[in-house]
């Protein structure tokens, strides 16, 4: 026989009763333990985890009610429900405003049990879920899962830490592939507003037309094929947070809209009359140079400024190659988990061509690029054979190309060596150099060399 998913506790200091909601709860596969008095329940509820709780309100010693506190002091989620004699029914309303779940009047009804402990228990299992989807999202978008050790991401850091803390929006600017996302939700999960919602609306997927109806949502019949009243995602992020992914696409008639918005902090849904006042942080990020598009007007300067209040410049990945190691090691072990492959790393020329590449797409181009050689490769670590044929291409022209100007550099220095030490007499230093003194006056003009 399976072990019972659910334990139940029931607290009643009549045996028979116990044996009656014991052996009902049973039957329908909840694990029950039983009590006669509050301090047993007590006792029970300290060694061993419960989904419910059911008691009556008359107990010797400590009264239900009295255990009802005791309880959602340690567990406030945890659900109660209270057992009474129909002359007390007043009571146990008592108890529901003091935060029991529901109550049963005795004699317990078998059915009605069952049904208000499983939509207890349901509810319970709902929460639970909830505030562990929250806690891994706070864990997700933690900090210290924002790899970077150089210097410029550490300075966006210590910016994330104090724009999190504060209620101002934030625009966030950066090329394609940076982890602009990422870094919003950062924001979002580690302030204030980390319980609440956190909508992201992609400016560059969602059709003009229809985006109004996204955003502020409509009513009934506000227009061809609005059959039922629609909430937008700004009245669904109410007290949470809204990103806007690349901004600079936002229609120039919706930009108007966005802004009364930010300035009333008001909405009313498309064809309604009713103005709805909400709470809600606006994050917004962008690749585009959003003075240009003022400039150009492409972008509304009002709506601008009003996003502005705090800029967060994610750098590109050419520019933090530090990280790059880093990173590249974090999206291996990514895979390992996902995959249950046991691919330990990269050979070292692997890093040295990383390290090489511009990385045109990015972080995201960094992870795909990781991801191709870790599905292609059986090895312990990931050689050069299973990178792309085009960044293998570009490493190596850069390196011909780095290699040449080496050298080119090289033979300066040995010329202006050999002419310094013969008093810039050119016979004499093409003799030292082993070459003819016209190809030296060649080498020399190359290298603007000559005397002028």
């Amino acid at each position: 026989m399976s072990t019972p998913r659910y334990r139940i506790l029931a607290v009643d200091d009549e045996r028979n009763i116990l044996k009656l909601v014991s052996a009902t709860l049973k039957k329908q596969g909840y694990a029950v333990d039983t009590a006669l008095s509050a301090e047993e329940a007590i006792e029970r509820f300290n060694t061993s985890t419960y989904d419910l709780v059911l008691s009556d309100l008359k107990l010797p010693g400590r009264s239900g009610i009295e255990l009802l506190d005791y309880l959602r002091s340690r567990e406030p989620n945890l659900p109660v429900i209270m057992m009474t004699a129909f002359g007390t029914i007043e009571n146990a309303v008592e108890a529901m405003k003091k935060g029991a779940f529901n109550y049963l009047t005795k004699p317990v009804n078998a059915d009605e049990l069952l049904s208000v402990a499983k939509e207890a228990i349901e509810k319970y299992d709902l929460r639970r879920e909830n505030l562990s989807l929250k806690s891994e999202l706070r864990e997700k978008y933690a900090f210290s899962n924002i790899i970077g050790k150089s210097a410029v991401m550490q300075e966006v850091f210590d910016t994330i830490s104090m724009v999190a803390r504060s209620q101002s929006s934030v625009l966030i600017t950066g090329e394609s592939g940076t982890g602009k996302e990422l870094v919003a939700r950062a924001i979002h999960f580690n302030s204030e507003r980390s319980e609440q919602p956190f909508h992201t609306i992609d400016c560059t997927s969602i059709p003009a037309d229809i985006m109004e109806s996204e955003l502020f949502g409509h009513e009934k019949g506000a227009f061809t094929g609005a059959h039922e009243r629609k909430i937008g995602l700004l009245e669904h992020a109410n007290r949470g947070s809204v990103f806007f992914d690349e901004i600079g696409d936002l229609d120039i008639g919706l930009q108007k809209k966005l802004l009364r918005f930010l300035q009333e902090r008001e909405i009313r849904r498309l064809g309604g009359k009713e103005r709805i006042s909400l709470d809600v942080r606006i994050i917004s990020a962008t690749n585009r140079d959003l003075e240009q598009e003022v400039k150009a007007k492409q972008f509304r300067e009002d709506l601008y400024y009003r996003l502005n209040v705090v800029t967060l410049q994610i750098p590109p990945l050419r520019e933090r190659k530090d990280d790059i190691p880093l990173l590249a090691q974090y999206f291996v072990e990514k895979l390992n988990r996902i995959e249950g492959k046991n691919i330990k790393g990269f050979e070292d020329n692997v890093l040295e061509a990383f390290a090489m590449y511009h990385w045109p797409g990015n972080v995201r181009e960094l992870e795909n690029t990781v991801e191709r050689a870790y599905v292609l490769c059986p090895n312990v670590n990931i050689n050069m054979k299973y990178l792309p044929p085009g960044l293998l291409a570009l490493v190596e022209s850069d390196r011909v190309e780095s290699d040449t100007l080496n050298l080119l550099e090289t033979e300066a220095r040995l010329i202006t060596k050999a002419l310094n030490e013969s008093g810039w007499n050119q016979s004499k230093a093409a003799e030292v150099l082993g070459i003819t003194r016209k190809q030296l006056r060649t080498k020399m003009k190359n290298h603007n060399l000559l005397p002028g």
